[in-house]
């Protein structure tokens, strides 16, 4: 019996992916271990941060860091960051920033809702978030024109919540920002390499500590010394309501640690993935197969196409049935009302492929068989 089982909580089978609705990750016994000992013991919560910050730029290839409550945290303190700098009376002053620059430009396909809207971020942190273009289509000349005195930043969201299409690269935003002397802010929040946005020229990068790093729920924001020194500084003001605990930092460090030797487990997952798949086209009105991650990462997930028709119900009541039995299986559903569905294969635990294939059994066997073989 798990612990929130112990606390009269139902058993979650995790088949959506990091999420943080469902707790984001089941971490290593190793960070676990590390979390419990910082648990116990004191420190000087300024020298952790501090040497935190050193060990995020190892792992990154920036110059500094800073650990954060998470991505979203990351977020507040970064546009915090880019408007007050270390004045501590701007600090404080936050989110009030009447008076001063405080416009972070995106791209209008960017300005998603994560589970949260990425505009309430940045006006958390004192920021207005000025939207560049069309949702299916953003020129260079789109970001240009916003550009004015009250600018100060530009943000790039690299998430499979964003528009995938019509939308200016990378290297764009990098480019515009470098034009204009302002800093590029990047949200990875979700992104498995630690590197590459740093090493192309963005300022400040965002990544969740719980999703692709495999720590606890955290985050941590690389970038300029400037930059972070400031994102530091806001641990003065907005920064204080999400501040990140030793056993989180201590977590996640222990998380990135463990993450520069790690092994994807990409090849067993797409075995596996491949195995569900074949057996769940054996089910009458869903036809399943193996896909790629929609924004490209090493990701390969089951998709359940769901014929209403041949299958006897509509793709969310098989999402309603699954998240409301025991144990409750919890699918990505994204696109559930196209009439897919998605199995992610990272947070599974060993076997639990076989429990997700049962209970769809049982769904279908309520609604008249299995295909004939």
């Amino acid at each position: 019996m798990s612990i929130y089982q112990q606390f009269g909580l139902r058993q979650v089978i995790n088949a959506s992916g990091k999420m943080t609705a469902l707790g984001a990750s089941a971490v290593h016994p190793s960070v676990a271990q590390a979390m419990a000992e910082a648990a116990m013991d004191y420190v000087d919560m300024e020298e952790l941060l501090r040497a935190a910050g050193r060990l995020i730029a190892g792992a990154t290839g920036a110059e500094d860091g800073c650990p954060t409550a998470g991505a979203a945290a990351g977020l507040a303190i970064s546009t915090a960051a880019v408007i007050a700098g270390t004045n501590l009376r701007l600090i404080e002053q936050l989110p009030d920033s009447l008076g001063l620059p405080n416009e972070v430009v995106v791209q209008k396909g960017h300005a998603v809702h994560f589970g949260a809207a990425i505009a309430q971020m940045i006006a958390l942190g004192g920021g207005k978030l000025v939207e560049a273009g069309h949702a299916n289509l953003v020129e260079a000349a789109h970001i240009e024109s916003h550009i004015n005195e009250r600018t100060v930043a530009l943000l790039y969201v690299k998430s499979h919540h964003a528009v995938q299409k019509g939308m200016q690269p990378l290297a764009t935003m990098i480019a515009l920002a470098h034009r204009y002397g302002l800093p590029l802010i990047v949200d990875a929040a979700a992104e498995e390499d630690l590197r590459a946005y740093i090493a192309a020229g963005a300022d400040l990068v965002i990544y969740s500590g719980g999703k692709a790093i495999g720590g606890p729920t955290s985050g941590f924001i690389c970038g300029r010394a400037d930059l972070i020194e400031a994102c530091r500084a806001q641990y003065k003001g907005i920064g204080r309501a999400m501040k990140v605990g030793k056993e989180a930092i201590i977590g996640l460090l222990t998380a990135l640690s463990r993450y520069e030797q790690r092994d994807s487990g990409a090849a067993e997952q797409r075995r596996r993935m491949a195995w569900l798949a074949e057996q769940l086209n054996q089910l009458p009105g869903l036809a399943a197969q193996v896909v790629q991650d929609e924004a490209g990462r090493n990701i390969y997930r089951v998709q359940v196409t769901v014929d209403e028709e041949a299958a006897g119900f509509a793709a969310a009541e098989w999402v309603r049935q699954l998240e409301g039995g025991r144990p409750a299986i919890f699918t990505r559903n994204h696109y559930a009302n196209l009439g897919v569905i998605h199995i992610d294969p990272r947070p599974l635990l060993p076997e639990q492929e076989r429990i997700i294939l049962a209970r769809f059994q049982e769904i279908a066997a309520s609604k008249g068989g299995q295909k004939s073989k």
